[in-house]
């Protein structure tokens, strides 16, 4: 697909977020294996030449949406990175990181120069706290820090710097995938999926971190659990001049019984385990929050109902040429796993023609 820059009404920067355990065009990781691409090649590039301004993020891989929404601010303001002096005595960490001040990520963001914001699974979470507090900034962090020493991130009254937020397989509403750990599963142990599960431990493995003495509920893993995801969604307004969408993603097929079962064809083997025990496992959380039949469908990291819209705001249905601002335009479900949205590992994905149409249907939109 040939974008058409005559067809554009705007073209304002779009800057990518990644997901859990992800990298971006800060990280050494992304010269080798390209985060938005994966091995079909780099999706930055191609969007590039297709005549958009388009730009990765590297924030923290397990970092708490908070601290990945900082670090974002720093990156796309050319900035220190401040987590606030509120949040890192809360949390007990330092309060200042990284110095991005002569490698921003963009030249030029204010109310005229928007941007859009793309943020892949906790991405997601991590672009919309970044909205949230570009609008309505933190009454904490006013109240803890010296007006002099504050970050701008903090202070508000800059929701029109965001032009659009789109969510890609993002666990809005949190995710079942950590509490099925004591599911029954009878194949587990099937020599088909040995090679899984050792894969499984050493992604695990890869995805620990050294106890530095940071709170235990500044991180991203708290953030996905269904009661923590709820609390976060209170926190976060859907603002009435931002462009919303959705995209959830499943790589599950119905069975008769009513649960799903993983089509391992396009399900890549690091899911194939627990997409299968998702597609069966049902809870009531400690607050309340039900997961019920609706939440069996998966992407084997993420519930489809999950990656909808959060239950709490405002939303909708996609429907071409209707796209209004502040409410949730949840598109259609992409036929695909976790990673399909990034171009898959294993199990290729050519994502090019559907990022071109996405990003051309929101230059369309009245500015």
């Amino acid at each position: 697909m040939q974008a058409n820059a005559d067809d554009f009404k705007t073209n304002y920067t779009y800057v990518f977020v990644h997901g859990l355990s992800g990298w971006g065009s800060y990280d050494t990781a992304n010269k080798f294996l390209k985060y938005w691409g994966m091995f079909g090649g780099d999706l930055m590039k191609y969007l590039n030449k297709q005549g958009f301004n388009c730009v990765s993020a590297s924030v923290a891989p397990h970092g708490s949406a908070w601290d990945r929404a900082c670090e974002l601010y720093a990156q796309l303001t050319g900035s220190v990175v401040d987590y606030g002096e509120a949040h890192s005595k809360k949390c007990n960490h330092e309060r200042f990181g990284t110095d991005y001040s002569d490698k921003p990520l963009i030249e030029d963001w204010d109310s005229k120069n928007k941007i859009n914001l793309l943020g892949h699974s906790f991405g997601g979470a991590t672009v919309r706290l970044l909205s949230e507090l570009m609008a309505n900034g933190s009454a904490d962090e006013i109240a803890a820090t010296d007006s002099e020493g504050i970050s701008p991130l903090f202070t508000g009254g800059k929701a029109d710097w965001i032009y659009s937020i789109t969510a890609l397989a993002a666990p809005h509403n949190g995710t079942t995938a950590y509490d099925v750990g004591d599911v029954e599963d009878d194949v587990s142990n099937s020599p088909k999926h040995f090679i899984q599960d050792k894969l499984n431990s050493l992604m695990a493995s890869a995805n620990s971190e050294e106890d530095d003495g940071r709170a235990d509920f500044d991180n991203a893993n708290y953030d996905m659990l269904l009661d923590n995801a709820k609390a976060l969604n209170e926190r976060i307004s859907t603002l009435p001049n931002v462009y919303y969408f959705s995209i959830p993603c499943s790589s599950c097929t119905g069975n008769d019984d009513g649960t799903y079962s993983p089509d391992e064809s396009k399900t890549e083997m690091l899911f194939v385990k627990t997409a299968r025990l998702m597609g069966k496992f049902t809870e009531t959380s400690e607050g309340g929050v039900v997961a019920d039949e609706s939440w069996l469908e998966n992407d084997g990291l993420v519930n489809t109902i999950s990656a909808t819209a959060p239950f709490n705001a405002p939303q909708t249905q996609y429907r071409e040429g209707e796209v209004k601002a502040g409410e949730w335009n949840i598109m259609p479900t992409y036929d695909g796993d976790h990673m399909s949205l990034q171009g898959g590992l294993f199990k290729t994905n050519d994502v090019r023609d559907f990022y071109t149409a996405h990003l051309m249907m929101i230059n369309s939109l009245e500015g």
